[in-house]
């Protein structure tokens, strides 16, 4: 792939080969931003990650970065006005389900009670392709409507190692500070560290590097804790 002459610029004004502290790191993306608008920063891992082994689950940062979700909550008519209180911005059973089947995706995220599952199930040709189905691994299926909802309102985030056993993550905005982009990617390492497989090998953690939607990635110097 070839870049631009803004990018090759911002490469030329580092090292890409060192591995730097994660305070470091942020400041540097941060520093090598050329672009006019607030780029995201992304954190990018590469897991050894066996066969039968995968990485999923979500977490609120401690500084939050993005706009107020749009959530769609498939339950009884009984607890519709629960659902919405709570903050949902959509919430019912068989209309919502209806205009999902037509295509319909007008939401950020969706929960659903347990008791919907079987018919939110047949939505997968709609909502999994788009990341969107309800899963109880991510507390989007639950019978604690009120307390999914509050969790996604304050920015609970999903992650998941890809097939290629990296995970992709959103950490901040390039307008944040270095402190707080800092503090979120602490967060995440240490939520992995967590949710690292019992069986997994030595080396759980390849690498980790932090970049802007368009600049240069950064490698971070992580060491993993035995």
């Amino acid at each position: 792939m070839k870049h631009g002459k803004q990018y090759r610029n911002a490469l030329a004004k580092y090292d890409i080969t060192k591995k730097y502290e994660i305070a470091e790191a942020c400041k540097l993306v941060k520093d090598l931003h050329y672009v006019k608008f607030d780029e995201t920063v992304e954190l990018s891992v590469s897991l050894k990650l066996e066969k039968n082994q995968t990485v999923r689950d979500t977490l609120v940062f401690p500084h939050q970065f993005t706009g107020e979700k749009k959530v769609l909550v498939f339950c009884k008519e009984d607890r519709v006005q629960e659902a919405l209180d709570a903050g949902a911005t959509y919430a019912g059973s068989t209309e919502y389900i209806d205009k999902v089947k037509g295509g319909w995706t007008e939401f950020d995220v969706a929960v659903a009670t347990p008791d919907m599952m079987k018919d939110v199930g047949r939505l997968g040709m709609v909502l999994g392709r788009r990341g969107l189905m309800p899963n109880p691994k991510t507390g989007t299926v639950t019978a604690d409507i009120a307390g999914a909802v509050a969790e996604l309102k304050k920015g609970r985030t999903e992650f998941r190692a890809d097939k290629g056993g990296v995970v992709h993550i959103p950490v901040g905005k390039v307008s944040m500070s270095e402190n707080d982009t800092a503090e979120n990617v602490k967060a995440f390492l240490a939520e992995l560290a967590r949710k690292k497989p019992v069986d997994a090998k030595a080396g759980f953690v390849r690498s980790v590097s932090l970049s802007s939607t368009m600049g240069p990635g950064v490698w971070i110097d992580y060491k993993e804790e035995a």
